[in-house]
């Protein structure tokens, strides 16, 4: 070796080991958390231990947002589960390592948090796993690992299972009518679709699927025969052949000893009953089980630079554990997922992918149901719309929702309506407002809403003013300076326009009605007028886009009047900046905005100070309110933004996109720490749904607030 490469060879192992030592030396690991779990995360860390080792906390959006701080090293570790595991091995260039695991104290030495295994009479005459064909099947329930998921993947694995992927079904639907081909009887309670009206539907088609149930004509929970332990109830009292579930619960039921538990006396007699392999050979079930996939434990996962110096993590964390379960300290369980039942424990250093696969359980999440793969296809008009779609992707797909979600990025709002029309893209989300030009002039129809809180599937468009301002009535804002949240859309446009027409401040017949906007207004910041598809000449879009500032933080003024997130000054949040800092008069609004942008709510640098008492409702017949009062003074009733789809497509395929989206609402209003649906996305408000948004709901048919509306956009597109 020369001297040159001999010096380079040292130069390099004194910088790793110094890097060793001063992990070691400041002794600090950067955890992540969602935002939400911050302030928990800081008092843990706050917490004096027998590890002199040092917690900072890192706030990220979500998990999926956690991963990728992990990766970059802005943080050093987080609490994942396997469906975190798994979008961790399929990050590229990921060096992940999974370091601790999370066990119960039942079974602290358990290799895995619980393993699916098949239960049969053991004089039963089954030839093999092709037996399965025909016989009665006792399930945990739909769409749960045990009981649904393993066995369909295992079977399809091996040709028991038909095809998954008829086009005219949906996934579900492909899957529920697999099994009801395959078993004569079965139970597998629960909502098979979120969309009451779908669950029905399948329930009375695929009826033997819950003949075996305490209540077949329900078929969802509580039944006696669903559940672990239900599914072995009904094996042994219900008339069924084969039950799906975990060993512990067959342990439970048969009164076998659990790890450090001893043997309980039960009814029931183990020795009539058997573990069926994959192998379709049988062992009994007080013997070794043959497992059909498993559960990996919940843990912690790292990046490799923290993997050197782990050990003093590991002893943090359980020191961590003692004090919290002392003093059931709350961030025990929120932030670390540690209980009275559960203890940390240390495993032998394992990447993502290898801890998945030595469980057998990649290809259960990665179930799939074809080809052909379907996606539902979300329109997008963004770069951070697209990011935003592509998280939930990556999410929703670890999560069991099926099908998996596509994003195709255009333009704009209306590239993307056309490419629903022409089967370019499935969906994207309208305000009201354009959800009837969808409906009138690209044959779109809307099939989900969003909900807003108390309100549901509504919401109040408003004219928002700061307190002590001049204006008194509607007639005072001629001459103004008005802010929109975009042409065309509900709050920001239809509601004053359809007020100030008929207060015949406007005239009725001045079309068009952008023109009539400029001419009543001093200046605006009305995004999208500056598109050549309104036809709106050049004096008017200067006039109508004076205010606009484009993308206010980079300081780049060529997205300035984009009608999309690109506009600083665009949608509800973009207006009411629009008149905090852009030089507005008014902002047309909805009546959540004020309340969700100050006092805190908004930790922007433009908001992180307002307060909401500092502002005040313009109201239609006159006089200004508080914005609590929005109720009494408002522009309009108006429905939710909702999710259109083009109306070509069959009622099956309709129905599947429903189930989609609800399905990932659901998941996502309840654990919005997994994923942030509904809420800001690299610092961006309202890509894909409204961040003021707190659910969806299935449409059918107009509802009241629809149809009261109508006589809004009767008015407006009077000249359009």
């Amino acid at each position: 070796m020369n001297l040159q490469l001999l010096v380079l060879v040292v130069s390099a192992a004194l910088l790793a080991e110094a890097h060793v030592i001063r992990r070691s030396t400041q002794n600090e690991y950067k955890m992540c958390v969602p935002e939400d779990l911050l302030e928990l995360c800081q008092q843990m860390a706050a917490q004096e231990t027998k590890s002199t080792a040092k917690i900072i906390c890192i706030p990220a959006r979500d998990r999926l947002e956690c991963i990728e701080k992990i990766k970059q090293h802005v943080a050093d570790f987080g609490t994942v589960d396997p469906e975190d595991m798994y979008i961790a091995a399929k990050t590229p260039d990921e060096d992940f390592a999974v370091f601790e695991e999370i066990r119960t104290r039942e079974e602290p030495e358990a290799e895995f948090r619980y393993e699916a295994v098949a239960v049969i009479h053991k004089d039963w005459v089954i030839n093999g796993i092709e037996g399965l064909k025909g016989l009665d099947s006792c399930h945990t329930g739909v769409g749960r690992n045990v009981g649904y998921k393993i066995p369909l993947t295992k079977l399809k694995q091996k040709g028991i299972i038909g095809s998954l992927n008829e086009p005219e079904l949906s996934p579900r639907e492909n899957e529920l009518k697999a099994f009801s081909k395959l078993f004569n009887k079965a139970c597998i309670v629960g909502k098979w679709s979120p969309d009451p009206k779908i669950n029905l539907s399948w329930k009375k088609k695929y009826s033997n699927l819950c003949a075996l149930c305490e209540h077949p004509e329900i078929c969802d929970y509580p039944d006696n025969f669903s559940g672990y332990d239900g599914a072995l109830r009904c094996l042994a009292h219900n008339g069924g052949q084969v039950a799906w579930t975990k060993v512990i619960y067959v342990r439970k039921f048969f009164g076998l000893p659990v790890g450090a538990t001893p043997a309980q006396p039960t009814k029931e007699n183990p020795d009539d009953f058997a573990y069926l392999c994959p192998d379709g050979t049988r062992v009994p079930v007080t013997g070794t089980p043959c497992r059909w996939a498993a559960r990996p434990w919940q843990g912690y996962m790292a990046n490799a630079d923290v993997v050197k110096t782990v050990g003093e993590l590991r002893r943090k964390i359980e020191n961590l554990d003692t004090v919290g379960t002392k003093n059931h300290a709350p961030w025990l369980e929120k932030v670390l997922e540690l209980n009275d039942k559960t203890v940390p424990k240390e495993n032998k250093v394992i990447s993502p992918g290898d801890y998945l696969d030595k469980a057998n359980y990649t290809d259960v999440i990665e179930r799939d149901y074809g080809p052909p793969f379907k996606t539902v296809r979300f329109c997008v008009t963004s770069k951070d719309e697209l990011a935003k779609c592509e998280g939930l992707s990556k999410s929703a797909f670890s999560r069991n929702i099926r099908p998996r979600f596509g994003c195709v990025e255009e333009k704009t709002v209306f590239d993307c309506m056309k490419a629903v029309r022409d089967n370019g893209a499935d969906i994207i989300t309208l305000d009201g407002g354009l959800v009837d030009k969808a409906q009138r002039e690209y044959n779109l129809v809307p099939i989900v809403g969003e909900q807003y809180g108390n309100l549901g599937g509504s919401y109040y468009a408003v004219a928002v003013v700061k307190k002590g301002s001049k204006f008194k009535s509607f007639a005072d804002l001629k001459g103004a300076k008005s802010c929109h949240t975009g042409i065309g859309r509900t709050a920001g446009y239809n509601a004053p326009l359809y007020t100030l027409i008929k207060q015949n401040l406007i005239e009725k017949s001045k079309c068009p009605y952008p023109k009539a906007l400029a001419d009543f207004f001093s200046a605006s910041c009305l995004p999208g007028a500056k598109d050549p598809k309104h036809e709106i000449d050049a004096t008017q879009s200067t006039k109508l886009c004076a205010l606009c500032g484009g993308d206010v933080d980079k300081k780049d003024s060529s997205t300035k009047c984009n009608f999309d997130s690109t506009e600083s000054y665009s949608g509800y949040t973009g207006a009411f900046r629009c008149l905090v800092q852009g030089g507005g008069d008014v902002a047309f609004v909805k009546h959540v905005t004020v309340p969700g942008n100050t006092d805190g709510k908004n930790p922007d640098s433009w908001a992180a100070n307002l307060k909401s008492q500092d502002y005040e409702l313009l109201c239609p017949n006159g006089g200004r309110v508080p914005v609590d009062q929005y109720e009494s003074c408002n522009l309009a009733h108006a429905p939710p933004h909702m999710v259109v789809t083009s109306h070509s497509k069959s009622d099956g395929e309709v129905d599947e996109i429903r189930n989609l989206l609800i399905s990932a609402s659901t998941q996502y209003t309840k654990r919005p720490d997994l994923f942030k649906l509904f809420g800001s996305f690299n610092g961006k408000k309202d890509l894909l749904f409204k961040d003021s948004a707190t659910g969806l709901i299935s449409i059918t048919g107009e509802s009241e607030i629809q149809k009261e509306y109508s006589k809004v956009l009767a008015v407006v597109n009077a000249c359009s």
